[in-house]
């Protein structure tokens, strides 16, 4: 302990012995050191914190999710510090005073970028701040300020010419669209009308083919039916007389088909109803053999008329019957020699429709992407999906934040001082004396008898006394010094506020 406390003494004395070159090292250190401080400037930290508030209720309704409502949010923290915002900033705030050219804009933007900083806040991600950085006070202010206007603006603004411009490129698009729709219809409806009968559908030649083969086995069907009545009716009415045997006087079969058929009529029959159409055709062929004057002959036979007529029905179906099968045996073969002779008609119509639908299907899904902006950009516009409120406002900076220039002046204070002491003691142990008689003792490995101490005479010690007056007086300039700055620092940040 009592080594530790020597060395000590013999540090101190060392440095004491040297103390003007102490003092001088520490003065012109200090002096280099604050005037570098002073050369610092001076930047004011501006801030303002923001919340967003976020519209929920009908935006979710319309589609507006919350992941796009917070990517709406993050992209304006993003655009506050873009180019056209910092020149919004520039020219909106006294920086742009000193702006005349555009090179001297484009320094001005180069050097407000890396001074602003837009920040979520890490507690509450609806809440984000804005800090500016800049050598006035006021300025750094006014800097918070007109971003703070800008993001209000871009929310309200930028989104209604968002939408717009959307809504006018989704309008020209659908009218061209239209446009080549409506050509594309024509196309089809012009080459249906052309090709009537062979293009695929309802109405195809390969399906009126086949609708006409299948009636034609309808019609070769009924055709048998009929020709075998006709020869059943034939060979009934070979076999029936003409007349009746009996006296002659007897009753009218004339007047009896008739009140037959008037009895039919009061029953409710029409004229197209087959008893009714057989009794008529019995009365025309009785009128026909005279079976209505009297005569002493043999009396017409009612069944001979009856199987007559119902032959000459069967007759006039089996005509009918082979006239439409030879119809569709024609329309048949006419087809068939259409579609050999145009293989590519439906292949040509398959594209135009495919080209067709195409062109509706995307001039559809325009409409409806148009229409879901276009209440989207109302429900934002009207209502607001996020609205901006400032929490905390700007204010002008009292003090700089950065450099701290009194902790920098008192930095610079104790290197000087120390870089004094410091030299003084190294020159204290390049000595080639010993300071006490321990230290030679040790040295020299002799013993050392005895040490006579410094004696002064009445003039040295007022020289002594004189020259500690000097020393104390230069070592509180420093001190005096170091004080007035302080002083000059604080009376600066006073007249910036």
């Amino acid at each position: 302990m009592n080594g530790l406390y020597d060395e000590l003494r013999i540090a101190v004395h060392s440095v004491w012995n040297r103390r003007w070159l102490a003092l001088a090292i520490a003065w012109g250190v200090c002096l280099i050191g604050w005037l570098v401080v002073s050369l610092i400037p001076a930047q004011y930290e501006s801030s303002a914190r923001i919340m967003v508030r976020q519209q929920t209720v009908l935006s979710e309704k319309v589609g507006i999710t919350a992941g796009e409502r917070r990517k709406a949010v993050e992209q304006l923290q993003q655009t506050l510090g873009s180019s056209a915002n910092l020149e919004r900033v520039v020219k909106g705030t006294d920086i742009g005073r000193t702006v005349v050219s555009e090179a001297e804009l484009a320094s001005a933007i180069s050097a407000l970028r890396p001074n602003i900083t837009v920040k979520p806040d890490p507690l509450n991600e609806s809440v984000f701040s804005i800090t500016a950085l800049h050598s006035s006070p006021r300025i750094a202010r006014d800097v918070v300020q007109k971003l703070i206007d800008i993001a209000e603006e871009e929310n309200i603004a930028g989104d209604r010419a968002e939408t717009s411009k959307t809504l006018k490129f989704l309008d020209a698009q659908l009218e061209a669209r239209q446009k080549e729709l409506q050509e594309a219809e024509a196309k089809r409806v012009t080459f249906e009308t052309q090709n009537l009968g062979m293009l695929p559908g309802a109405g195809s030649a390969s399906m009126r083919i086949e609708s006409a083969r299948a009636e034609m086995s309808q019609i070769d069907s009924q055709l048998i039916q009929a020709r075998s009545a006709v020869a059943a009716l034939s060979s009934q009415l070979a076999g029936t007389p003409r007349t009746l045997a009996g006296a002659g006087g007897g009753s009218n079969p004339v007047a009896s088909a008739q009140a037959e058929l008037a009895s039919m009529r009061a029953r409710g029959y029409t004229d197209d109803h087959p008893d009714v159409v057989a009794i008529r055709n019995q009365i025309a062929i009785l009128r026909s053999q005279g079976a209505g004057s009297a005569g002493a002959g043999g009396m017409p036979n009612p069944a001979y008329a009856s199987l007559q007529s119902m032959l000459a029905e069967r007759q006039a179906s089996v005509t009918a019957l082979t006239a439409r099968k030879s119809a569709l045996q024609g329309e048949i073969s006419d087809f068939a020699a259409k579609q050999i002779s145009q293989p590519g008609l439906a292949a040509e119509y398959s594209r135009i429709s495919r080209d067709y639908e195409v062109l509706k299907t995307q001039y559809d899904k325009l409409l409806a992407d148009r229409e879901a902006i276009r209440l989207r950009g109302q429900v934002e516009n009207e209502t607001g999906t996020v609205q901006f409120e400032v929490v905390d406002k700007p204010g002008v900076p009292s003090a700089p934040s950065k450099p701290n220039r009194p902790l920098l002046l008192a930095m610079v204070l104790l290197a000087g001082l120390g870089a004094g002491a410091g030299t003084a003691f190294a020159l204290g142990h390049l000595q080639t004396s010993f300071p006490t008689a321990a230290k030679l003792e040790k040295a020299s490995g002799l013993p050392v008898i005895g040490a006579i101490s410094q004696m002064l005479t009445s003039a040295q010690r007022e020289e002594r006394k004189r020259k500690m007056k000097m020393f104390l007086g230069a070592s509180s300039g420093l001190v005096g010094v170091f004080a007035l700055l302080l002083v000059v620092e604080f009376v600066q940040r006073g007249l910036a506020a």
